[in-house]
């Protein structure tokens, strides 16, 4: 419900607080006094469009906040996920600025958001009716919904809607595997010809690149292989400076003994030369063994490269990518010859999932008919009171296999007939303002506590009434505001008497009267009193008007 309500720097308010608590709200004034400003202003806060000129004069900006306390299981929570807007409070906080230069700004507990991400919130929050109101009640897409939460068919719904997906999705599989088996024939001959070749090729993942590795490989071991020959020949061969240099040890080691400071250095050195030599011939054959390749096998390697590259130019394919090729072409054919079968398959589960779908939606469209005519005399019982007894209220089901979709296949709108033997018709076409604003009460009355908004405005609905009737719709509003919080701008005593809470909005003049300013104050006790013998009266208060004021007041206690 709203809790609070602060205004700053819109129209003739400067600085507005408002506290609300549950139960019947009223605000009351002389006409002209704001009271349209102050919804306009609420309204704004909601999503509504945005208006530099509803910035006040002077000022670069205008704000207005509005605080819910919201229960945890509100679906207005799941509508805040969805915006990615994660926050841990129990208050949910909307606040709109509008600049003075038409730009508006949206925050969601002050983390900045869409204004239609506002609106969609807004809408879960507070339910706006008026006389010339073409939102909530008035709108025919929401009476089947309002509809099923009063009759508590909301699980069927969502059943519904999960059956219309299942069969949409079967007959999309239908489609496509249908397109597939289409395509594969026209591409057959092709794809014959494709998957023959790529199975003789025989394609690997990676093969390319092992295969130009080794041909590199390969050339350059060509290349140089006689001077590795060469090398080898000169460490290995009959050149070879390996049994000179042993020779030359032998005498030397037979020579230490008589002078070894001088020879003992020299064998050392030798036979670190010896060693070197050895590791080099090693070296040397190590590398001739990789060099040794057959001629063929290159030629083998490049007749493979160009192959595999040859069928990637012609598949305008990369050659890694071959492989998998081979196994979509394969895939497809194989649709061709298992195509049938598997269509067959497809499409007896499609028809089962529209047997399923129309099996549920028939049911849920004659639980609709049962509650329709529940609805209807319920709404029948609260219309009477409100001077419409003449009047009917008939909630239209209309159901057809060709409006199929995720909500079933009706059609559901709430018609009127304002008079006998006149011609019934939507809601919104035939009711006047007057009749309009006393069938809204009476459906919200109904359907207060299934499906509603927890925060209900009403303005100015008992225009035009006045007496029993204006009794009747302040009784109707005290009871609503039993399930819900209620908010009711009004310019009926009867109205304002019953209220739990009511507020006086009126203009002040500043400034030495320069300009007016727009106030609204919570009264109580002995100033309510004095405005509701004030709606009773006009500009002057009698002591009559106080004291049919106090009975008013009494009466509705």
């Amino acid at each position: 419900m709203l809790t609070r309500l602060s205004i700053r720097d819109i129209v003739l308010i400067d600085k507005l607080d408002l506290e609300f608590e549950k139960g019947l709200a009223v605000v009351t004034g002389e006409t002209g006094a704001g009271k349209s400003i102050l919804l306009d202003a609420f309204a704004m806060a909601l999503g509504s469009r945005g208006d530099a000129t509803l910035v006040r004069q002077g000022a670069e900006q205008g704000q207005v906040t509005a605080v819910f306390d919201v229960p945890a299981r509100h679906p207005v929570w799941k509508l805040l996920r969805a915006q990615g807007i994660e926050t841990d409070e129990d208050l949910l906080i909307l606040r709109r600025v509008q600049l003075a230069d038409g730009k508006t700004r949206a925050f969601v507990n002050d983390q900045p958001v869409s204004v239609q991400a506002l609106k969609s919130l807004g809408a879960a929050l507070v339910e706006i009716h008026g006389q010339h109101d073409d939102r909530a009640l008035v709108d025919a897409a929401t009476h089947r919904r309002l509809l099923d939460a009063y009759a508590g068919l909301d699980g069927d719904a969502a059943n519904i809607e999960r059956r219309w997906d299942a069969r949409r999705a079967a007959a999309e599989a239908v489609e496509a595997h249908r397109r597939d088996i289409e395509r594969a024939q026209r591409e057959a001959d092709y794809l014959r010809h494709a998957v023959a070749e790529l199975t003789k090729l025989a394609p690997e993942a990676g093969e390319e690149t092992l295969l130009a590795a080794r041909r590199t490989a390969m050339m350059q071991a060509e290349k140089i292989a006689g001077d590795l020959q060469d090398a080898h020949e000169a460490v290995a061969g009959s050149s070879s400076p390996v049994p000179a240099f042993s020779a030359a040890v032998r005498r030397l080691e037979r020579r230490s003994v008589q002078a070894p400071q001088l020879v003992e250095p020299a064998v050392r050195a030798l036979d670190i030369a010896l060693h070197a030599i050895e590791d080099a011939r090693s070296h040397l054959e190590a590398a001739l063994r990789t060099a040794d390749f057959d001629p063929h096998e290159l030629e083998r390697i490049e007749e493979r490269l160009f192959a595999l590259r040859a069928a990637g130019r012609k598949y305008n394919t990369p050659v890694d990518a071959l492989a998998k090729l081979a196994e979509k072409y394969a895939g497809d054919l194989a649709l061709i010859d298992a195509g049938a079968e598997k269509l067959e398959a497809l499409e007896k589960a499609a028809q089962d999932a529209d047997q399923i779908y129309r099996k549920a939606a028939d049911k849920l469209s004659a639980a609709r008919r049962k509650a329709a005519a529940a609805l209807d005399k319920a709404v029948s019982a609260e219309i009477k009171p409100l001077r419409l007894e003449r009047a009917a209220f008939t909630t239209q089901v209309d159901s057809d296999a060709a409006l199929a979709g995720p909500h079933g296949i009706d059609r559901v709108e709430f018609w009127v007939q304002t008079n006998p033997g006149t011609r019934p018709g939507p809601l919104m076409k035939v009711a006047s303002g007057g009749e309009l604003a006393r069938f809204l009460l009476a459906l919200k009355v109904v359907l207060a506590d299934r499906g509603s908004a927890p925060t209900l405005i009403f303005d100015e609905i008992d225009t035009g009434v006045g007496g029993a009737v204006a009794d009747a719709i302040g009784a109707r509003l005290a009871a609503l505001a039993a399930r819900v919080q209620v908010l009711a701008v009004t310019h009926a005593p009867q109205v304002a008497a019953r209220a739990d809470r009511h507020y006086v909005i009126a203009k002040d003049a500043l400034d030495r009267g320069k300009r007016v300013a727009t106030r609204v104050t919570s009264v109580a006790a002995e100033r309510r009193r004095e405005e509701i013998a004030r709606m009773l009266a006009g500009a002057e208060i009698t002591n009559e008007a106080r004291a049919a004021a106090d009975r008013l007041i009494q009466a509705a206690g």
